[in-house]
């Protein structure tokens, strides 16, 4: 005769911790890139680990009776996840997307709620016997709940929600400025911390609904079926870490992020000698043609000129009134117009003219020819011959 413990439910939830934690383990073991990045995403993979682990302890059958006869303090510590999950996430994304981030004292105000909850458990630890803790557990019911426990759950989510908003803000604000750094962005891939990024925050939205439609039930009287809105929510965040671990296997970027250069928000302090250093400037560009590299960065243009990278940033949006992937592209255009109607070497192809210039890709190349000259590569050899 055979114990069945866990019903396909319990064995989603099982297989997501698994999967988290495993993930985990990869990053740390065989990750790429910067430690402190591995580490936070390791971080948040073993604090979401423990959310369905909590939610196998609290309503699982079988595994309350097991984690009972264990600890009945099971059914606190593992909740602590869901306030640390949003603040880790959070600091990846920076870590990963700016080259001189580190990790400060002050982040800490986002641990705020975390300390909170943490300091209300060891105060029911305290002032609670074992004996009274197990037996409220073993009769605990969601629907019996006290109302402002529902609304501290819905309270969780939004938090949870917000912090994956301002993950998202981040990725934007990265793309905005990363054009100051790169004169080619078509080998920066930002489709692992997309997909990282709005999975999880889809599912904390979901949360949220789930966490209202308890109250709309419980509290308001309306017939709404939370159980089954809970379980298509577990059954989502598994499929969603399957897909994550299978893409970061076929995508090299997973490891290797994406970063910033510098901080360009911070305001550069007027230069006196501004026109003489944009004179050096164009006089470097005319003369030794860096822009002919394709992998050139802004950190490489200004360690040729001696400057610091971000008064080099100043002095290209200031005097040239461009970022430096436009002004670096300038460049490889007029070279490219130079290659097409010269008679003085052989005839090459685009394609080839392209590649010479310092352009990857050929939709960019044709995007920023015709945005710059007003007609593709191929019209103007046609007009100029």
């Amino acid at each position: 005769m055979y114990l069945v413990l866990f019903n396909t439910h319990d064995v989603v939830l099982l297989m997501t911790m698994y999967q988290c934690l495993l993930f985990a383990v990869l990053v740390v073991t065989i990750g790429r890139g910067k430690p402190l990045s591995n580490l936070m995403l390791a971080g948040f993979l073993v604090s979401h680990a423990a959310i369905p682990l909590s939610n196998l302890i609290n309503f699982g059958e079988a595994f309350r009776e097991m984690a009972l006869s264990i600890s009945p303090n099971l059914f606190y510590i593992f909740d602590s996840a869901y306030w640390l999950e949003g603040p880790l996430l959070l600091w990846y994304v920076r870590s990963l997307i700016y080259k001189s981030y580190h990790w400060h004292w002050s982040n800490l105000i986002y641990l705020v709620p975390f300390l909170i909850y943490s300091f209300n458990v060891a105060s029911f630890f305290i002032t609670v016997d074992p004996a009274t803790r197990i037996e409220i557990l073993e009769g605990y019911n969601l629907s019996e709940e006290p109302n402002n426990s529902h609304y501290i759950i819905l309270a969780r989510e939004l938090f949870r929600v917000a912090f994956g908003v301002m993950c998202l803000i981040e990725i934007q604000r990265y793309r905005k400025t990363i054009k100051d750094s790169y004169s080619n962005i078509d080998q920066i891939d930002f489709s692992w911390l997309a997909m990282l990024t709005v999975g999880f925050l889809v599912m904390r939205i979901w949360a949220v609904f789930v966490s209202a439609a308890i109250i709309l039930k419980v509290i308001l009287g309306f017939d709404y079926d939370f159980e089954v809105m809970g379980l298509t929510g577990n059954y989502a965040m598994f499929l969603l870490i399957t897909v994550l671990i299978f893409f970061s296997l076929s995508h090299s970027t997973l490891f290797d992020g994406v970063e910033a250069e510098y901080d360009s928000a911070k305001p550069e302090p007027k230069d006196e000698q501004a026109e003489a250093k944009a004179e050096l400037v164009s006089h470097h560009m005319d003369s030794e043609k860096p822009y002919l590299n394709s992998s050139l960065t802004l950190e490489q243009l200004a360690s040729q000129l001696q400057l610091q990278p971000r008064l080099l940033s100043t002095i290209i949006n200031r005097h040239f009134g461009k970022n430096f992937f436009e002004f670096i592209n300038g460049y490889r255009i007029e070279e490219a117009k130079r290659l097409l109607r010269s008679s003085e070497v052989p005839r090459l192809s685009v394609s080839t003219i392209m590649l010479d210039v310092g352009f990857n890709s050929k939709g960019t190349f044709n995007t920023f020819f015709k945005k710059i000259v007003g007609m593709t590569p191929s019209q103007y050899r046609s007009s100029a011959e």
